[in-house]
């Protein structure tokens, strides 16, 4: 016997979604999944053989090892002086703390073609606050280099691993530190076995934000790079270019591949925080 609402004369009881389910799918069909949609379709429209030879050409080869390397060294970088900086506003008490903690979200706020004059104007090796004693005592060539790329990129991704870390780093228990002291342990020997095991998912999640932000990019590392191909082109910079040129395949073909890696990073991020949370609930369930 057919189910009542296959029968003749029955429909059956859909519910259809809430007004505000609609309107989120539609905007973001618009706004988000459409953009995506059409650039995906484009590189797909040049077959798996011309996209794989538009997206490993040399030139692009190095832009991906550019920006993909340098994005490694100035998140790493970040990891390690965004928990020291995490700490400090947390942990200690000094003058004009208030300010410096409103200072670290000024790259969220600052436009990025601002950014990288600014950093032009201090690390350029001619008159730079700091580029010109850096280049003639030294020989080190900030600006218009590899080096001012990594710069820009600490820069900009420095607020994701402060701000990642710093409620877990408020929300812990002093407690803990106190008794870790009482059983005898050093204050490195309780930092390095309390402490940071507790903060480590929150500085590995601010770590793959910010390298994901540095990786993208763009105008404040056009500033202050010479964007010579080979030398410290980055990827975002080579798409203008392509475009520029009118070379509409090759530059949809290299979004594409960030676009690809955007995604990737997005998946390791989520991941990244739901193993925060299961060890955060394993530690509360324990303690």
């Amino acid at each position: 016997m057919a189910p009542a609402w296959l029968r003749p004369g029955t429909l059956p009881n859909l519910k259809l979604p809430s007004w505000p389910w609609r309107f989120t799918w539609l905007y973001l069909g618009l706004v988000l999944f459409l953009p995506l949609g059409a650039i995906s379709l484009k590189a797909a429209g040049v077959g798996p053989a011309g996209f794989w030879e538009l997206a490993t050409t040399p030139e692009a080869i190095a832009s991906y090892q550019i920006s993909f390397g340098l994005a490694v060294v100035a998140s790493l970088i970040n990891g390690v002086f965004g928990l020291v900086i995490a700490w400090a506003l947390v942990r200690c008490r000094f003058p004009g703390q208030r300010l410096l903690d409103s200072l670290i979200d000024l790259p969220f706020a600052l436009p990025t073609a601002v950014a990288g004059l600014a950093l032009a104007a201090v690390y350029g090796s001619e008159n730079g606050w700091l580029g010109e004693p850096l280049y003639r005592l030294f020989g080190i060539k900030v600006a218009f280099s590899a080096i001012g790329v990594a710069v820009a990129m600490v820069f900009i991704s420095l607020p994701f691993v402060v701000r990642t870390v710093e409620p877990v780093l408020r929300s812990l228990e002093k407690e803990q530190e106190e008794a870790s002291w009482c059983l005898g342990a050093s204050q490195a020997q309780t930092f390095f076995r309390v402490v940071f095991p507790q903060l480590l998912p929150a500085l590995l999640g601010g770590i793959a934000q910010g390298f994901s932000r540095a990786v993208g990019e763009y105008g404040s590392v056009v500033m202050i790079s010479s964007n010579i191909p080979f030398v410290d082109l980055i990827t975002p910079t080579l798409i203008i270019q392509k475009l520029e040129e009118y070379d509409i395949d090759g530059a949809t073909v290299i979004g594409s591949v960030m676009l690809l890696f955007s995604l990737a990073s997005l998946l390791v991020i989520n991941l990244i925080q739901v193993w925060g949370q299961r060890y955060q609930a394993t530690s509360t369930a324990v303690g």
